[in-house]
């Protein structure tokens, strides 16, 4: 075979091989273009509204660019977050289960009962010492033991004293006196008058009884010793008195106190003082007598706080006809105090739930469903609340639900739904609920995390959200911007204060929509989700 045959054989193959090609590529660019085609003609649905591309509150009905020339994202029919996405959803037969009991919010009259320890203490008003205006000694006692019982003008002691015999002789002068000059003039009868006057008088003054002026008077003599008697009714509550005791002019002898009226000293602490008044009703209870029940009135409130309690002296005037009540007795007091004579709007305060920040009740939606509602809450009163926004009247709230209580995951899951996440979390399809701790809540967000640094500029406790000025964020392509965040976690905001600087951790929950899960000071941030912290202030 020739050369030139062979050539031509080859030439000829070269072609086939090259037209073989040709028909391979251009089925495979085809197909390509028919993928391609596919994927880009397949309809997403009708649009229903652009929103901010940063997760601010912000949409629009036709695109737009915000402030930083970044476009709106278009929100695609299907996609947009449900009204409903705050809501608790539980089902019947774990409603049963968990035991759920409701309230309904209400108008009633707001009582509030302030209680108080207190004293039984004397009347101070019925007090009486025995205190002698002279000298002398006791000769013979007829009252000798503390809590004797006596009677105004009850002996109480014999005395003997140098005075009180001088005194006697100076009065049987003076009658003598008077008996000589009974047929003399008027005038020298007059002077002998005031003598015998003056001379009783010294010995009244010296609070000798009229009974022993009177035997004086009657038999005319002197007597060594004289009786001295009680003045006032009373139990003795001192006796400092001896037999053959001398005292001074104006020694305690006895104390006696009358307990026909007895005092009631209730410490009332300091922020309670306000809610009592001179003329407030007062119940009273004693240790010593549980089954009985002692009503007075409030008569004084004392004008001083003790530094060491905290506690003003309320007084409290209490007859005691039966002498029950006796010094020094330990008692329980409780004043009654209306909020306003008008009814208020009120909750049982186990519905409220305090997360720091703020006060939330959960509502009965109906038909299993829960909805997180923030009250401002004013006074609070014998197990009630008073709702000064928030609620309405008739509008039940939960008032027993252990599993909210004890298993703070699943309300603190809705919590930060409805704080800071909730645009694009879908509700758990009924008996899927599921208990999540706080704590859990990236793992429940997409993995991706992004890193910056920034100093804050303000704090909204309140709605758990942080104002933050930061550098530029790489992994985003963010420049340096001053933007708002919400945070996943209120606790991490307690630490915190504007001006500091910080290293933050955030994640993308939705589309565009970024929430903090970490935040730390510059100078105490620790390794975030195990990546070694890198960043230092500038």
């Amino acid at each position: 075979m020739s050369s030139a045959i062979i050539k031509l054989i080859i030439a000829v193959a070269l072609i086939i091989a090259a037209l073989a090609a040709g028909y391979w590529w251009g089925s495979i660019q085809s197909e390509i273009i028919v993928a391609d085609s596919s994927i880009t003609t397949t309809p997403k649905g009708k649009i229903l509204y652009y929103r901010n591309p940063m997760g601010l509150p912000d949409t629009s009905p036709v695109p737009k660019k915000d402030p930083m020339r970044m476009d709106y994202l278009p929100v695609y029919e299907g996609e947009e977050p449900p009204a409903d996405s705050t809501v608790i959803k539980i089902s019947t037969e774990k409603i049963q289960k968990l035991g759920v009991r409701t309230e309904t919010a209400a108008l009633r009259e707001l009582i509030r009962t302030v209680r108080a320890v207190a004293t039984i203490q004397a009347n101070e008003r019925l007090l009486y010492t025995v205190t002698p205006k002279f000298e002398g000694w006791i000769q013979r006692l007829y009252v000798n033991a503390p809590g004797q019982t006596v009677k105004k003008g009850d002996a109480l002691m014999d005395v003997y004293s140098p005075n009180l015999i001088a005194a006697q002789h100076e009065y049987l002068i003076a009658m003598k006196g008077m008996q000589m000059v009974a047929r003399g003039n008027q005038d020298a009868r007059a002077d002998m008058q005031r003598l015998v006057e003056s001379a009783l008088q010294r010995l009244r003054n010296w609070d000798i009884s009229d009974i022993e002026l009177q035997r004086l008077q009657r038999e005319g003599t002197a007597k060594q010793h004289i009786t001295l008697r009680s003045l006032a009714k009373g139990v003795v509550l001192e006796k400092l008195a001896v037999e053959g005791k001398r005292f001074e002019p104006g020694e305690v002898l006895y104390q006696i106190a009358d307990l026909s009226r007895v005092w009631v000293l209730a410490d009332v602490f300091e922020q309670d003082l306000g809610l009592i008044h001179p003329g407030q009703k007062a119940t009273i209870r004693v240790d010593a007598y549980p089954d009985k029940v002692f009503s007075g009135e409030v008569a004084f409130i004392y004008p001083k706080v003790t530094p060491e309690t905290r506690t003003a002296i309320v007084r409290i005037e209490l007859p005691n006809d039966n002498g029950l009540l006796k010094p020094a007795m330990y008692a329980h007091v409780e004043f009654a105090s209306f909020h306003s004579k008008d009814k208020v709007l009120t909750v049982p305060d186990s519905a409220v739930l305090d997360t720091g920040t703020r006060r939330l009740v959960l509502v009965d939606l109906g038909e299993g469903r829960y909805e997180p509602r923030t009250v401002k809450l004013g006074m609070h009163a014998d197990g009630y609340a008073e709702v000064l926004g928030g609620l309405e009247v008739g509008e039940a709230v939960v008032v027993k639900a252990n599993f909210l209580i004890d298993a703070e995951s699943n309300l603190k899951a809705a919590l930060s739904s409805f704080d800071s996440v909730g645009h694009g979390r879908h509700p758990a399809a009924p008996g899927e609920e599921s208990r999540v701790q706080p704590s859990a809540l990236s793992e429940r967000l997409p993995s991706a995390a992004h890193l910056g640094e920034g100093s804050i500029e303000a704090i909204d406790f309140v709605h758990a959200a942080i104002t933050l000025a930061h550098g530029p964020i790489a992994s985003l392509n963010w420049p340096a911007m001053l933007m708002d965040f919400r945070v996943a976690d209120p606790a991490l905001l307690r630490s915190l204060k504007p001006g500091q600087k910080v290293v933050f951790e955030m994640i993308e929950e939705s589309a565009g929509e970024y929430v903090i899960v970490h935040i730390h000071p510059i100078d105490a941030a620790p390794a975030v989700n195990g990546h070694k912290n890198t960043l230092r202030a500038r």
